[in-house]
């Protein structure tokens, strides 16, 4: 079995439930998986979403908001709760979290970058995963501007996997994988288990956004998997609620779509 460098994303609609709060048997049952990946040897860093939808629930507001001061705040409180809930729940598999968070000038300015690159590769060196969220607190552009490096977690996910030279990308989505056509409208909807090129007509397939508690849909996510693959990163997109399937993956069985790197 190969040892590989795995930058693994989550999204906000697998850390929550319906009514918003955090759905604390999926922050179980990813951190034990995800420990249980590191423990075959694997180095491991988890790009989490979550912070503003989770942020909102214990301000208790009753919808996401809209207001670019209140949606910084929620973002603020929520990502404390989600630390808390990792280092809780990784810890209960004796491992140890840190907490990275990064706006656009971070990866843009050259010092900043190796700087970053640097508190990674120690991290991973001593065992630690490395827990990564947009700095939406203090990045508002990164937030609503239509120009910006990350637009959500999943190009983050891919802009972090290219910075850490990681071998395999893994995006957990509310679905299986990528498919012929949108599986919650259509029964006969077929998975397609690999791609091995990203164009217009993959686009096309991917339509618009997803789940009503996120930002990113399938789109997005082929837009990350486009940069990590064009970077040499191959990336695998499976069902956020069945991440059992990073065993099949790290073993070396099919799981959800694979987008083969291209070089």
């Amino acid at each position: 079995m190969k040892k590989r460098r795995i930058v693994i994303k989550v999204g906000t609609s697998t850390l929550t439930n319906e009514l918003g709060n955090p759905d604390l048997r999926e922050f179980d049952k990813l951190s034990m998986t995800i420990s249980d990946v590191q423990n075959l040897g694997n180095e491991v860093i988890l790009v989490s979403s979550g912070a503003i939808a989770v942020g909102a629930n214990k301000m208790h507001f009753t919808e996401k908001p809209h207001e670019m001061r209140m949606k910084q705040a929620a973002a603020a409180v929520g990502q404390c709760e989600n630390m808390f809930l990792y280092d809780k729940f990784f810890g209960y598999y004796n491992k140890t979290v840190a907490q990275i968070l990064l706006n656009a000038e971070d990866i843009k300015q050259e010092e900043k970058k190796e700087n970053l690159v640097n508190t990674f590769e120690a991290l991973l060196e001593m065992g630690i995963i490395p827990v990564v969220n947009e700095n939406d607190s203090v990045s508002y552009t990164e937030i609503e501007s239509d120009d910006r490096l990350f637009g959500d977690n999943d190009k983050l996910s891919a802009v972090v996997a290219v910075l850490c030279q990681a071998d395999l990308l893994v995006i957990l989505s509310d679905i299986d994988g990528f498919y012929d056509r949108d599986p919650r409208l259509y029964k006969d909807a077929k998975l397609i288990d690999r791609i091995d090129k990203i164009d217009d007509s993959v686009y096309n397939l991917a339509g618009g956004a997803g789940s009503r508690r996120g930002t990113g849909g399938m789109r997005t996510k082929i837009e990350a998997a486009d940069l990590a693959t064009s970077n040499g990163i191959s990336t695998i997109v499976i069902n956020g609620r069945a991440p059992s399937g990073l065993y099949d993956i790290v073993e070396g069985r099919k799981a959800g779509t694979l987008f083969a790197a291209r070089k």
